[in-house]
């Protein structure tokens, strides 16, 4: 899949490979590389798979292997937490002046 100058994609750099990396980290840690992931915009004309540079939303330039052209935020907290449901009803009750009881 092709991309322009000045598209929005994302990188993929290896930062340091498993044998570069301490021996303080835990041992399933330490196996695998260390990843950097970055979105920018594309300094050139590429390919999904090249390596480009890009230039981050603050201006800073990286290098990495296309990844994934015109990516979009994806996030979320993870499964159901019925404790987190109730996190801003119970902060509203503080900083009401409640006891947080409920009444």
């Amino acid at each position: 899949m092709m991309f322009q100058k000045e598209a929005w994609v994302r990188i993929k750099r290896i930062v340091m490979r498993p044998e570069e990396r301490t021996a303080q980290i835990p041992e399933d840690t330490r196996n695998v590389p260390l990843e950097m992931w970055v979105k920018g915009f594309a300094e050139q004309n590429g390919n999904l798979g090249d390596t480009i540079r890009v230039r981050t939303l603050t201006g800073r330039i990286e290098t990495g292997e296309v990844v994934e052209i015109e990516p979009s935020y994806r996030h979320d907290f993870g499964k159901f937490i019925p404790e987190i449901l109730t996190i801003g009803i119970t902060l509203r009750d503080i900083l009401d002046g409640g006891d947080n009881d409920g009444e």
